[in-house]
């Protein structure tokens, strides 16, 4: 099969869509197929062997780091030069709008990734939510099937009169993450060399719709305790000054064998965003053997079970989180112990399975529309 994937972000980008992506696309290529992936550029010069098509890109005034291509003619001449079986458009957003046009010749898929309408709030702009709501719908009902990656999620956006939604089930590299990267040199570094406190961590783009600020209520009832921040962000010069003469560390993203190690050396991780369609994070680190505090949500209900491999607080209550991190912190028994319920739940996962899912999911959009039977119905895959 001959698959084509426009998204709005790509290697060599760091998130949760670039994580399922790349995961999706090595089982893709192992199994035979052939992909072409459509991404704003920068990207990487080479990825398992598929061909990387980069569509010239801007930064963005909300996103300074992060760069965007607007929807170009050029999307529609590749893929008619590539003359794909099925088109998957990840997270319509900006050069989605040119894989939703162009693609629609084709069998076409699209999957929401980000909840851009819960982002105005936090950027002031809450008179935009009903235009973004009808504008991602408009994108998304052009599709022959839209995905979701929770089920939260996929109740919204039917909410929403989306059509045609189906849940893309989740995964997580359990062999990738785990309790064996544990590194006393990484407890040092994410300690500024004082690996026998007790580390909080967080993982993930430093945006203001992350509530990371959160944190700092638990770093000023005890200097117990370190943070260690891994990522980056548009907002980071903020959290910067807003963490400042608290024991904080802040290292950047960090990827691979340093991210498993980062995860692995930590004591807690902590996840106060409210605004994920998933939270892919919550995941790795459940697969490296840590507990979790997470904002109360419908993804993250998903994901941790309250009381066992973590702790579900209330994002209305203030004094929800910072209690919630200090009752797993001061207990080293109750930490352990729903570490290793965490990773007994995280590790059976794997991409395999979600891949297949959407492999599957690929062909019965391409039967469907070869006998002109859409709607694709109740299919879940």
């Amino acid at each position: 099969m001959k698959i084509a994937i426009v998204t709005e972000t790509f290697l060599p980008s760091t998130d949760g869509i670039v994580t399922r992506l790349t995961a999706t696309i090595r089982y893709l290529r192992q199994q035979g197929h052939d992909v072409l992936v459509i991404a704003p550029e920068p990207v990487v010069d080479e990825f398992e062997g598929v061909r990387l098509a980069g569509i010239r890109s801007c930064r963005f005034f909300l996103y300074k780091d992060r760069k965007l291509a607007m929807p170009r003619r050029e999307v529609g001449r590749l893929l008619d030069q590539f003359d794909p079986d099925i088109v998957h458009v990840v997270n319509p957003a900006v050069l989605g709008v040119a894989g939703i046009y162009y693609g629609r010749k084709y069998p076409l898929i699209a999957s929401y990734h980000t909840r851009i309408p819960q982002y105005a709030d936090y950027y002031r702009l809450p008179f935009l939510k009903p235009i973004l709501w009808w504008y991602l719908r408009l994108l998304h009902n052009r599709a022959d099937l839209n995905l979701c990656t929770s089920r939260a999620i996929l109740d919204e956006l039917s909410g929403k009169r989306f059509r045609n939604v189906r849940l893309w089930q989740r995964g997580v590299d359990a062999d990738q993450f785990g309790p064996q990267h544990r590194s006393g040199a990484m407890r040092s570094r994410l300690t500024n060399g004082e690996p026998d406190k007790r580390i909080i961590l967080y993982v993930g783009r430093l945006a203001a719709e992350k509530n990371i600020e959160k944190i700092r209520d638990v770093m000023e009832r005890s200097g117990e305790f370190r943070l260690a921040i891994v990522g980056d962000g548009p907002h980071r010069k903020e959290l910067e000054a807003h963490f400042r003469g608290t024991a904080t560390v802040f290292t950047g993203f960090l990827h691979g064998e340093e991210l498993a190690q980062a995860y692995a050396s930590s004591d807690l991780f902590v996840f106060p965003s409210t605004t994920e369609t998933l939270g892919l994070v919550l995941l790795e680190a459940m697969a490296s053997g840590i507990p979790v505090v997470a904002a109360d949500s419908g993804p993250t209900r998903e994901q941790v079970a309250n009381g066992v491999t973590g702790l579900l607080y209330d994002p209305a209550d203030r004094e929800s989180f910072t209690r919630s991190v200090l009752s797993l912190l001061r207990d080293d028994e109750l930490r352990a112990r729903m570490g290793a319920q965490a990773r007994e739940a995280a590790r059976d996962l794997g991409w395999e399975g979600p891949s297949r899912q959407l492999l599957d999911l690929y062909r019965h959009v391409v039967k469907a529309r070869k006998s002109r039977t859409l709607p694709v119905g109740t299919y879940e895959g």
